[in-house]
């Protein structure tokens, strides 16, 4: 879930006081709209997580029903202002609208499941190694100076999706943000990390810092400080995208915008007075001098490390999956982005109703 979908789901939770969120089962989204980035379980954890949902409905149906909003208790629906529709062409939310049970807001511009795995595709190397830029792009045809910085923007690529880059606001940053101060004998936790495709590893990792205190605040790097420790086109989202990615996670209370990649005094005194720095078990890293990163907190006694139960999913796993099944992901490109023009296609139409029935 990035945080375009987090966006819908704030605006949602705005116009009512309880938000129930239906989640597809892999085997729906498949069905109509192509392969499955992240796995249902790790998709019913993620929007389990954003702190403004209140319920999550586990294999809801792709057509949403009149039946299931009764069951479940709801007064409407809310989507983005764009049509989406199912395999055969018929809108999601036709049977809702025509009940008068419907509302719509504002979709996210510059950010959806299929720029990111555009990025994925023009931007991955068959080996992940850090600091490597000499192993050209598995996709032929690629012009490797054309993508060399997805922050810097692109020119859209054939059925790839273009090579986006979002524009955040203070704005966005204050819808996203608690607002919440530390409060006085508060225990802070302090965490940082890239935080790149915000996924459920990073979602227990947050949860288990938590738990070891009152406060947690998290430290995002920079995009020159990852690429230069991750090599490679990492991060594959840039520091705005990443920054409410983690902000919208419900166990997260505060975020220090390009966070130096070793703590230092000023991270442990300055923002606030940081009781612990965690983590996690099985990362060892090292600054670009080699340093240990942690170094000040360890001596300061108060460096933790946790495990938890999604170790294995990382940024680099996710990236993985994309190109292990890279030509089932590019034809999923070329089917959404004919799949869209329709749908686009549809929304003018229903707007030139809407227009004719004001006259």
């Amino acid at each position: 879930m990035h945080f375009g979908h987090a966006n819908a789901l704030r605006q949602a939770r705005a116009m009512g006081d309880y938000l129930v969120v239906g989640v597809h089962s892999d085997v729906e989204v498949e069905k109509n709209k192509g392969p499955c980035v992240m796995k249902e379980d790790e998709r019913y954890a993620a929007v389990a997580a954003c702190k403004w949902v209140d319920e999550v409905v586990k294999d809801a149906p792709y057509v949403t029903t009149l039946e299931m909003l009764d069951e479940y208790d709801i007064d409407f629906v809310v989507h983005g202002d764009d049509i989406t529709t199912a395999a055969d062409g018929t809108d999601c939310y036709q049977i809702v609208k025509d009940a008068g049970r419907y509302q719509e807001c504002k979709r996210t511009v510059g950010i959806s499941t299929t720029e990111l795995v555009g990025r994925m595709l023009l931007l991955t190397r068959d080996h992940h190694i850090r600091g490597s830029r000499a192993i050209k792009s598995p996709i032929q045809g690629v012009d490797e100076a054309a993508i060399a910085n997805f922050s810097q923007g692109s020119k859209p690529v054939g059925a790839l999706t273009g090579i986006a880059h979002y524009l955040s606001t203070s704005k966005k940053i204050i819808q996203f943000s608690s607002g919440g101060e530390p409060k006085p004998g508060d225990r802070v936790v302090y965490v940082d990390g890239a935080f790149d495709l915000f996924h459920t590893g990073h979602i227990e990792f947050f949860k288990r810092a938590r738990e070891l205190g009152d406060y947690l605040l998290v430290g995002v790097h920079d995009d020159q400080t990852v690429n230069a420790i991750k090599g490679g086109n990492f991060p594959v989202m840039n520091l705005q995208e990443r920054v409410l990615g983690a902000l919208q996670c419900r166990y997260v209370d505060e975020v220090i915008i390009g966070a130096p990649y070793s703590v230092t005094k000023d991270v442990l005194e300055d923002v606030y007075h940081v009781d612990v720095v965690v983590h996690g078990a099985s990362d060892r890293p090292t600054d670009i001098d080699g340093r240990d990163p942690y170094e000040l907190p360890k001596q300061l006694g108060i460096y933790r490390e946790v495990e938890h139960p999604c170790l294995g999913l990382t940024t680099t796993a996710i990236i993985e999956r994309i190109i292990a099944n890279r030509h089932v992901y590019i034809e999923r490109q070329a089917r959404k982005a004919k799949k869209a023009l329709a749908e686009a296609e549809a929304e003018q139409r229903e707007k030139e109703v809407k227009a004719a029935c004001h006259i």
